[in-house]
């Protein structure tokens, strides 16, 4: 569940990568389709074709005209926990369509439900989860909501553009070990896959535990400005790496009993 994200049709995952393009595979193996009809040989046939081409003039014109990176509008990919045909969400619901019209209206459904942010979604999806996935999942909502706290409080004390990372930055690195871009390379994560998507629980309790302690310092510190908050931010960061480290090597001490 936090390696990508995903949605659930018909008791299936159906993960999408990190620029939102949504896994065929998936989809295929959720209709129980023939192998017949797998991505590779649908791509292929004339209407597919049509439709992927035009589709990536769309998006090459738009991505030009905002200067955004240009995104393939359906790919391949090889790769351990992520083989698969990737595909723009009009691509995928073509392609559930093809498999079978019911298909294509519960992608389009839960797929419009999903970007809306609809909550029960995520309840729905929770009820089939394992106890693990719901843990995780748990963890996960609390680090967003104190992340809004912690980057209000860095507003709140005049942070500003690259500030914001900085102090994200200087919490993973004080923290975990390294930046986010070294913590993807360690992961075997892809360049833009947010970081806290792939920890474990603890260390989204971690993390949270120390950007509610950077908080704290900056607001009674009064610390203002990018350098001060970045500043904070790793030194508040250090302090719960200090205690983890120190309950770790308490827990491993060899423990004297009374005779």
């Amino acid at each position: 569940m936090n390696q990508s994200r995903s949605i659930v049709i018909r008791g299936s995952k159906i993960f999408e990568d990190e620029y939102g393009l949504i896994c065929l595979d998936d989809l295929w193996r959720a209709a129980k389709a023939p192998d017949s009809k797998v991505p590779a040989k649908w791509r292929r046939g004339r209407m597919a074709s049509a439709l992927i081409i035009e589709l990536e003039k769309k998006i090459r014109i738009c991505s030009l005209k905002e200067n955004k990176t240009i995104i393939p509008a359906i790919y391949s990919k090889r790769g351990r926990g992520s083989t698969g045909t990737y595909a723009h969400q009009i691509i995928a619901a073509a392609y559930a369509g093809y498999l079978s019209p019911k298909l294509e209206l519960e992608v389009r459904e839960v797929w419009l439900r999903y970007r809306a942010g609809d909550a029960t979604l995520a309840d729905e999806i929770l009820e089939r989860a394992t106890a693990e996935e719901n843990r995780w999942a748990g963890a996960r909502a609390l680090s967003r909501s104190q992340r809004v706290t912690y980057t209000d409080t860095l507003k709140a004390h005049y942070v500003t553009g690259r500030g914001y990372m900085d102090c994200t930055e200087a919490v993973y690195l004080k923290l975990l070990g390294g930046k986010s871009y070294q913590l993807r390379e360690l992961r075997g994560l892809a360049p833009k896959v947010n970081v806290r998507d792939n920890l474990s629980v603890a260390e989204l309790s971690f993390v949270m535990a120390a950007e509610a302690l950077a908080a704290e310092r900056i607001e009674e510190e009064l610390r203002l400005g990018n350098d001060e908050c970045v500043e904070a931010s790793g030194r508040s960061a250090s302090a719960i790496r200090e205690a983890i480290e120190a309950d770790r090597k308490a827990r491993k001490a060899p423990r004297l009993t009374n005779t």
